[in-house]
């Protein structure tokens, strides 16, 4: 973090002085943990006495035509506090306990976890061991106050900055989220009810949910429709008076499959004929309620995901009380926007942390392993890639907490531009790491035997899951031109307009 201060002396100038990150992906056992150096970059500006006058003319209609674009782009810096990116005081304590958490109680638990699991007679259930294992990490970290992050209001008040350091270091273990009451898609749900819900469905849904006693599900996709664009959503509910009937098909539900699942939030259409954005509402939908269907399980990349599932089902005539609406019809839209806004931030900062451990994979493979007389991470290109990795993930790194930081700052809605920058970004580039970190193991990166094949599958159905790349690359493009709308053009489009201009003659 760089913090300007002002220079005396000759001139005009400023010192930035703060911390920066100091990683590498080879230190012990924790992958790539961030410490901090000192750090001060001086600038020096011209004094002011010997500053060259420039007459008034095309240049400075370019000045101030930039200076106007600037003001009102939505990916901009307004000061520099948006580059005090740090951890609070207060949350530091837990950013230690949880990295010393998930080193000796989810790491050593999830391998016996995987292995309890083998050779089950049903796949869509958790064999007694496998459960008992997960209560137990569970039980521990709720002792410790290890749980529910998320949340700033009901969870321990963190704000989304401080959750993304921590989320982080959730990503590199494959039950770290769910073993501290973190995981996706329950996090967002308890988002929407602790914000939307009745004193009811918070005491019938949210507290077993905040507890860690049930799973849920969210239902969004269609097969029918293109569901990128949620006016489309054909899944409809009627009201018949004290109740809704629910007629529709949905798939890709994740998390669904899990025998522990016992809710649905259902996106659903309500006022076919109403204004777009207010033709869609939110329900709840009990996972045992009369007519709901799980058809079976949608693969990814070959693989069923047994027992959490991506579920192809089908609700036919499925009444629910009307007391199960969320915020009333018509408020699906505006629900979305609290749920997804934080839901695909949290992907992405688990996200960095997957690149994290694919990174660290690849070093340790690299330097480790032999072929035409040198280690594989001395060979041909892999240096530069190992460099490529590391300088991506801090990028990714930068981003996500100044989306993060925008979401405290602005709100989600206001931060949505931010949002859907980094929603587009970082899976993307996540999915080029692991790639490199299969290509440093060969076979073996796309075995059993290394987690890299999970990870990729995991990475790249994110770049559909929450909105596909394209939709949050329209989003910021879309703000990036608003921007420029109204704006006077200068005269010159060879110099001003362009941005390339001469002397200013």
């Amino acid at each position: 973090m760089l913090v300007a201060q002002p220079r005396e002396g000759v001139g005009v100038g400023v010192e930035l002085t703060g911390i920066e990150p100091v990683t590498s992906c080879l230190q012990s056992r924790r992958s790539s943990q961030l410490s901090y150096s000192p750090v001060t970059v001086r600038i020096p500006v011209r004094p002011a006495a010997t500053a060259p006058r420039r007459a008034l003319g095309v240049a400075s209609l370019r000045r101030r035509w930039q200076d106007q674009t600037m003001e009102s782009r939505a990916l901009k810096t307004n000061s520099m506090d948006d580059f005090d990116l740090r951890m609070s005081e207060e949350s530091r304590p837990f950013f230690d306990a949880v990295v010393e958490f998930l080193e000796t109680v989810v790491d050593p638990m999830q391998a016996e976890f995987f292995q309890a699991g083998e050779g089950r007679a049903d796949r869509w259930s958790y064999t007694e061991r496998q459960l008992e294992l997960l209560e137990g990490a569970k039980d521990q970290a709720k002792a410790k106050g290890l749980w529910n992050f998320f949340l700033p209001d009901t969870g321990q008040g963190l704000s989304n900055l401080d959750y993304a350091y921590l989320a982080v270091e959730l990503g590199k273990y494959p039950l770290g989220s769910e073993s501290l009451n973190c995981s996706a898609p329950d996090t967002g749900n308890m988002e929407v009810l602790e914000r939307v819900g009745t004193p009811e469905q918070k005491q019938q849904w949210l507290e077993p949910l905040l507890n860690g006693e049930i799973r849920s599900c969210f239902g969004m996709t269609e097969p029918g429709v293109a569901s990128s664009d949620a006016k489309n959503v054909r899944c409809q509910a009627v009201r018949d008076g004290d109740e809704y009937v629910i007629n529709g098909e949905k798939y890709y539900i994740s998390g669904a499959g899990d025998p522990r699942c016992k809710i649905m939030i259902l996106m659903c259409q309500t006022s076919p004929d109403g204004p777009p954005h207010r033709r869609q509402s939110q329900i709840l939908v009990p996972m045992d309620a009369p007519g709901l269907e799980i058809l079976g399980p949608m693969h990814v990349f070959g693989q069923d995901d047994a027992p959490h599932g991506h579920m192809h089902l089908r609700l036919t005539d499925v009444r629910v009380p009307a007391g199960n609406m969320l915020w009333g019809e018509g408020r699906g839209f505006e629900i979305s926007q609290l749920r997804l806004g934080p839901g695909r931030i949290h992907h992405c900062m688990r996200g960095i942390g997957a690149a994290e451990k694919a990174l660290d994979l690849m070093c340790r493979r690299g330097l480790t392993r032999e072929a035409f007389g040198k280690p594989l991470a001395r060979l041909g290109g892999n240096t530069e890639i190992i460099a490529r990795a590391r300088t991506e993930i801090e990028a990714m790194r930068m981003m996500v907490l100044r989306a993060a930081k925008a979401m405290d700052t602005l709100g989600n809605t206001e931060a949505r531009v931010w949002i859907s920058a980094v929603k587009a970004m970082v899976p993307e580039r996540v999915c080029n790491i692991i790639d490199q970190a299969i290509q440093m193991h060969g076979a073996t990166g796309v075995s059993q035997w290394t987690p890299l094949a999970g990870m990729y599958q995991s990475q790249r159905t994110l770049r559909l899951a929450d909105g596909p790349d394209e939709v949050h690359w329209m989003v910021v493009g879309r703000s990036e031109l608003a921007s420029y709308e109204g704006l006077e053009v200068p005269a010159s489009p060879t110099s001003a307009a362009t941005g390339l201009g001469g002397s200013g003659s």
